[in-house]
């Protein structure tokens, strides 16, 4: 089996659970009501299930490389994005301050959760799952900081936003880590943690798919091209080489290497629609970009992952 073949097995389920999101939305099989209970449940309980689980007996977090230096990577890499988008906005015809800076903001955060997490775990088997948690402290810094500085917002309140379950979760799991919790605590314990984790990144791929759905009716009412043009120009164009660029001269484990190859080929997240809508952005705007950066992630994924593979010369192993 060739290395593209690799990874488009790889990328391939994440878009058809994001599909199945979609079905069940068109079908009301899983309606609006029902999203904020589910994904109270993936955030507070999956999620650190699934870190928990992918944390515990982690070798590679053991070693202080992976535990300082990706959470700066995540911050540096969303600060890069966010400040190439801030600058060129003002070149791109957007229309108003508020279009400008909710595309600076949500072009320049990557998808960082649930779309890396079922690639990463089917390319890179192992360690790197944990360091992907370790480096997105750094993403959800970024995210609760610059891209609501990007939006016009800022300041304590905000900051305590970063006080979540999942980053809980990871300071206690590194904490555990490095005392071997893996060895002496119950076995139950771990078992349990391991079959609700693995309920986590479907669960939360099949919402996203829903939430896209539900984003479409209002773009299809305004179609938009000129920003989705222009954030798949830079998320799916310029971003992933300045990630690349990062990740071949950075002198960082062979583990943050494969989350940056990873993170590099992501479209935009889907959270800052949140953002948007809460913070004074333009919500329709961040569903153009998410939509469209989504829709053509599918034909660019695999291929920034192929080249990204050869560039920083790294494989499955």
């Amino acid at each position: 089996m060739n290395e593209f073949t690799t990874v488009l097995q790889a990328v391939l389920p994440v878009f058809c659970l994001a599909l199945a999101g979609v079905i069940l939305r068109k079908v009301e099989w899983l309606t609006e009501e029902a999203d904020a209970s589910l994904m109270r449940v993936v955030v507070n309980v999956l999620t650190p299930a699934l870190i928990l689980d992918k944390v515990l007996g982690n070798t590679a977090l053991r070693r202080p490389e992976n535990l300082l230096l990706p959470p700066l990577m995540g911050f540096g890499g969303v600060a890069v994005g966010v400040w190439i988008c801030w600058i060129l906005r003002k070149r791109l015809g957007l229309g108003s301050d508020k279009e400008e800076r909710t595309f600076a903001s949500v072009t320049g955060i990557q998808n960082y959760g649930y779309v890396p997490l079922p690639l990463i775990e089917q390319l890179f088997p192992g360690n790197t799952t944990g360091v992907l948690f370790v480096h997105n402290l750094g993403v959800d810094t970024a995210m609760w900081t610059l891209c609501l500085i990007a939006l016009g917002h800022g300041g304590w309140r905000e900051w305590r936003r970063l006080i979540t379950a999942p980053i809980l979760a990871i300071v206690g799991a590194l904490a555990l880590n490095t005392v071997h919790a893996d060895l002496w605590m119950p076995h139950f314990v771990l078992t349990t943690a391991k079959m609700l984790g693995a309920c986590c990144f479907p669960l939360g791929i099949v919402l996203i798919g829903a939430t896209l759905a539900d984003s479409s009716r209002e773009l299809r009412q305004n179609l938009g091209l000129r920003p989705m043009l222009w954030s798949c120009a830079l998320r799916l164009g310029l971003l992933p080489v300045v990630m690349l660029l990062a990740a071949h001269f950075i002198p960082a484990s062979r583990e943050l290497k494969q989350v940056l190859l990873v993170e590099a080929a992501m479209p935009a997240a889907v959270f800052p629609i949140v953002l948007a809508r809460h913070y004074g952005g333009d919500r329709l705007t961040s569903i153009r970009v998410v939509i469209a950066t989504s829709l053509m992630g599918f034909f660019t994924i695999p291929i920034w992952l192929r080249l990204g593979m050869k560039f920083i010369a790294l494989g499955p192993e």
